[in-house]
């Protein structure tokens, strides 16, 4: 996980934070609290995939300073909470690797669109790679977007029939409606 300054909530710095808690209520707000923690840490870390197992290796679930780190099962239950919104999946079966989505796929396939129909590209073929990483989008929250999380964005918009995907191995691209 890349290291960012990040405005840490007060809950990051109390111990029961990395402990699920047993009451409902309290439960459901600190499940709520992670949830939003998870998804402000990942945009500004700018970070798309998260693995359960690795919640020592960066500060998100491992507070340090306070000697507390959240349980790995713990983590899965709340990106699975995140799943029913829209905002996380996982990547593989045993829910070990999940992709986060600080912008659900619809809305992230709407900003690209907005973005292709503002510059006049419906009827073009763009790469992947102008798409994410090009000069006409260094000033779009998609800049630098994992591409597997971009191919799943643009399929949104390929069932809306606004875009065909061209995945071969020799060519990455889109061309847009």
């Amino acid at each position: 996980m890349g290291e960012t300054e990040i405005a840490w909530p007060w809950q990051y710095n109390f111990p029961p934070f990395f402990t699920l808690q047993p009451n409902p209520e309290t439960r459901a707000k600190q499940v709520q609290a992670w949830k939003a923690l998870i998804l402000d840490y990942c945009k500004q870390s700018k970070l798309y995939l998260i693995d359960a197992r690795e919640a020592d290796n960066g500060p998100l679930f491992n507070n340090a300073s306070i000697n507390r780190k959240l349980d790995g099962a713990v983590i899965v239950s709340i990106l699975s909470e995140m799943q029913k919104s829209g905002h996380a999946a996982p990547v593989d079966k045993a829910k070990h690797r999940w992709e986060v989505y600080w912008h659900t796929l619809d809305e992230w396939s709407s900003m690209i669109y907005a973005h292709v129909y503002s510059k006049g590209l419906q009827g073009t073929v763009l790469t992947l790679f102008e798409l994410s990483q090009g000069d006409d989008v260094k000033d779009e929250e998609f800049y630098g977007m994992q591409q597997d999380v971009l191919v799943k964005a643009l399929q949104v918009l390929e069932r809306d029939r606004k875009c065909e995907l061209i995945l071969s191995d020799e060519d990455q691209g889109v061309k847009f409606f």
